[in-house]
């Protein structure tokens, strides 16, 4: 059950959130992944969150920026101050019962209301009951990665060389003069192997957020390591073995996501969404490893490297050197936005990543089996829950709005700093993400502004869970599930007004 522990981010979480919610509304725009409405704008925090850097310090990685943490804990107010009405279980009875029967919801929906602070349950209907999540499955992928990697973990890509004139290797003169000679004099031995190009490999490390910005500064580096060493003209070649099983998700080709490999730059995107920023469903290339490697190549040459044909997949050598590196935001920023942006892209790499921890297959199946055994591991409620990805789309996903409000729960304990991101990472109702056009109706307006909810939708499938401040101050975590819901705005129109009843 939910462990009672977290007084402190009651009443303050109402203040945060209006807060957070004022500072989304020039980022944030609407959208919702899989077959969803479209969100182009970056509106997660990009750096609201973080921590200090990934451990063994690298040089050059951006600084992180404050945690979160810090605000809830100036925000708390005295716990003898929070006190929930003794008639709320039986009020929330009263009034989210009839809501929960509105056919807009489909002929069985799924219902789970809890005090955060205590754990008691305070409304429930079919709390156990297995249900497709949608979109709301990337809480769950938050937790597992977060616990699991910790809030500061960095995915890097690196460019890798085992070739001994990049390596500036003296072999000495007991191995010959072929490889290259001595005193720098590299050019013209009896072999001619100083003409050869230095081979290079762009090594994917999961990095779903790698930009042409970072790309670029990748491809400055790697040029700069090389003429240090004397070097002009390389083969380029990429390794994506990080990755293993199926690239192209289940539901095929898709505008909502792009073949999942280790290795990408901008999502795949073949438009103008993947210049600026990412979010939204966008044409997507079946190629992103190798594009991402014909792009990098480019820049090389725009340094004045000569290469030596196009780009070609290899794993790279065991005893290869590194020449550069970049690396992502950490995982609580990425954890932030894939929430806010609802990003697919960003939650299948974090669930490759959690399963690179626990030493399983980064592929759809050990993704699965490594989210499933870290949630276990956490005592979380995960009877009958199937995360065959994680993004959601998946329509044979399963899980209950019990364990998603015991994923909220557990994220909002004092005692879990590290988790605080999938709480910072909910849209702001009627602000930000997946939320910023919705709550707008008469019957939900009191919303706007005071719940943070991650969205689901499919065809069919309609999902919202997240928290609010209720009646008396407590922080509520929520969860509402329908399946075979008549419309998507119908249906969305009804959770938003379910959730809205939670702040009278």
């Amino acid at each position: 059950m939910l462990e009672p522990k977290v007084w402190q981010l009651t009443a303050g979480s109402a203040v945060l959130g209006l807060v957070l919610a004022a500072g989304a509304v020039a980022l944030a725009g609407p959208w919702d992944s899989g077959q969803r409405k479209a969100e182009r704008d970056w509106a997660a925090a990009q750096g609201r969150t973080g921590g200090a850097h990934h451990p063994g310090g690298h040089p050059g990685k951006p600084a992180p920026a404050p945690s979160a943490a810090g605000v809830f804990d100036e925000l708390a107010p005295p716990v003898e101050s929070l006190s929930a009405p003794a008639d709320l279980p039986a009020g929330l009875r009263k009034t989210l019962g009839p809501l929960l029967e509105s056919p807009d919801l489909g002929p069985a929906p799924a219902a789970s209301v809890v005090d955060v602070a205590t754990g008691e349950q305070l409304f429930g209907e079919r709390v156990d009951r297995p249900m497709a999540p949608a979109s709301t499955i990337k809480i769950a992928t938050a937790v597992a990665a977060l616990s699991a990697l910790g809030p500061d973990h960095r995915i890097g890509t690196t460019v890798v060389t085992a070739d001994d004139k990049a390596k500036g290797a003296d072999k000495g003169d007991d191995k010959g003069d072929d490889k290259g000679g001595d005193e720098g004099d590299s050019e013209g031995d009896d072999k001619g192997k100083g003409d050869d190009p230095t081979e290079i490999t762009l090594v994917g490390g999961g990095d779903a957020t790698l930009d042409r910005k970072r790309l670029r500064a990748l491809a400055e580096d790697t040029a700069r390591a090389l003429r240090d060493r004397g070097v002009h003209e390389v083969a380029v070649r990429f390794d994506i073995s990080l990755y293993s099983g199926p690239r192209e998700h289940p539901i095929g080709p898709n505008d909502n996501i792009a073949p999942v490999t280790a290795l990408m730059n901008g999502q795949g995107r073949l438009d103008d969404s993947a210049r600026d920023s990412f979010g939204g469903p966008a044409p997507r290339s079946g190629d992103p490893a190798g594009d991402a490697a014909d792009a990098f190549a480019d820049l090389l040459r725009e340094r004045g490297l000569k290469t030596s044909g196009p780009p070609a997949m290899r794993k790279a050598p065991k005893d290869a050197d590194r020449l550069a590196v970049t690396y992502s935001r950490p995982v609580s920023a990425l954890v932030e936005r894939m929430l806010t942006n609802s990003d697919n892209d960003i939650a299948e790499s974090l669930v490759r990543q959690t399963a690179i921890k626990a030493g399983r297959p980064a592929s759809f199946a050990g993704a699965q089996q490594a989210v499933q055994a870290e949630l276990k591991e956490q005592k979380l409620p995960v009877g009958g829950a199937l995360l065959r990805d994680g993004s959601g789309l998946n329509r044979h996903d399963r899980i209950t709005s019990g364990l998603l409000t015991a994923l909220l729960a557990r994220a909002a304990d004092p005692d879990r700093p590290e988790l605080r991101p999938v709480l910072t990472g909910l849209p702001v109702a009627g602000f930000s993400g997946t939320l910023q056009g919705r709550y707008t109706d008469a019957d939900a307006i009191t919303g706007s502004g005071m719940i943070r909810a991650k969205t689901g939708t499919l065809t069919g499938v309609n999902s919202l869970a997240g928290t609010v401040v209720g009646p008396g101050g407590r922080l509520l975590a929520f969860a509402f599930l329908a399946e075979k819901a008549p419309g998507p705005d119908t249906a969305q129109r009804a959770l938003d007004h379910l959730s809205a009843e939670l702040t009278s």
